[in-house]
């Protein structure tokens, strides 16, 4: 009998990346938020709508749903968001 001995460590070259600048302030913006469809998780995003309207002056906030956890946004979602919003916070909450 052989056996197949495998390498789970990952070897993909992931090079560095660069973080997109932060606001200097949320007052006046669009803040998109981004539900990946977890059970509970519109309760935690109206909750983060309020803290940004009523803390941070928002102006604007967007939101959209993912069809599942486990996908990608679609990708005319991505593009609304990256289109019309300065910001973008992506939750989940079980």
């Amino acid at each position: 009998m052989s056996d197949i001995l495998l390498d789970p460590t990952d070897k993909v070259d992931r090079g560095q990346k660069a973080f997109a600048p932060r606001l200097d302030t949320l007052a006046g913006a669009t803040i998109g938020l981004l539900d990946i469809n977890k059970a509970k998780g519109v309760h935690f995003l109206d909750r983060i709508e309020q803290v940004l309207r009523e803390r941070y002056g928002v102006k604007e906030v967007l939101r959209r749903k993912k069809v599942s956890p486990g996908r990608l946004a679609s990708e005319q979602i991505q593009a609304e968001l990256r289109e019309k919003c300065d910001a973008v916070i992506e939750a989940l909450s079980d």
